[in-house]
Parts: structure tokens; sequence; C-alpha cells
């Protein structure tokens, strides 16, 4: 099911103005993390859209390149072993693998490939509060 969007910039500042030009509400955060990362959409059945900084993306798909930009295209799968097997079946069939399958700081497994044309596709489970671990420092703190 599709879930989540996350649109990866260079500038945090730059895409908050364009965003809210566009009449898209941006939400607040931590004074630490104003840099890095913002929810722009957020629905009752459970899909988000959020701005993250190129930087940040790195903590949370080792396979992204320095300084890239770009947008990661969220699935969810019923559980943390379903990561783990699409993950599988996806890269036994010839596509990359960005980032392993791993528990996330927020609950969920979590992996990342890339499909055709480069398009980055996360693959998340269900965040379990039993999971869920302290984030990672802000990049560059």
């Amino acid at each position: 099911m599709l879930g989540q969007v996350n649109i990866v910039v260079r500038d945090m500042a730059a895409a908050i103005d364009f965003w809210r030009l566009l009449g898209v509400e941006v939400s607040g955060t931590l004074t630490e993390w104003t840099a890095h990362h913002r929810a722009i959409a957020s629905t009752a059945e459970g899909f988000d859209a959020d701005l993250d900084s190129s930087a940040y993306a790195r903590h949370w798909n080792r396979g992204i390149p320095e300084g890239w930009t770009g947008v990661v295209i969220g699935l969810r799968v019923q559980s943390r072993d379903d990561v783990d097997a699409v993950y599988e079946r996806v890269t036994a069939a010839g596509y990359v693998g960005q980032q392993p399958p791993y528990d996330a700081f927020w609950g969920a497994r979590y992996a990342a490939v890339q499909g055709p044309d480069g398009i980055v596709v996360g693959l998340m489970s269900p965040a379990l509060d039993a999971m869920r671990t302290m984030p990672p420092n802000p990049p560059g703190s």
C-alpha cells in the first residue's frame, strides 16, 4: 500500500518557501531538526508526505549518495518479515538494494530498493512501540 512520499531536498528553507507558496501547510518541528525534517501532509488513512534534507535521508537510507535529491516512494507492507521478503524478491530479480532491511529508530522494519529509471522505493512495516529507539542526532550536530 502506498504510504509515504519523502521529498529529499538540498535547501530546506527554499523547499519550505516553495511549498508554502503553493498553499501547503508545513509543520513545525523541534529546533534542532528544522534544517532536516518537516511534514507537509498526513492523512487519517496513514499517508504521509515529508521534506527531508539529503544529509538526514542518508540516516534512514545509507544507499542514497551524498547530496542526492529526489523523491522516495514509501510502501507499507503488513509485517516486519514482509520487508525482508520483498527486499529479497526485488534484489534477486536484479534491482539495486539501496538499504538492506534493518530495525529503524521509529519502530518499523525498513529497507529501500531502486527500480527502473532510478526511482527509489522504501519498504516499511508497521511501527511497534517496543522497537522504538532514540533518533540519531541531527546531521551536523
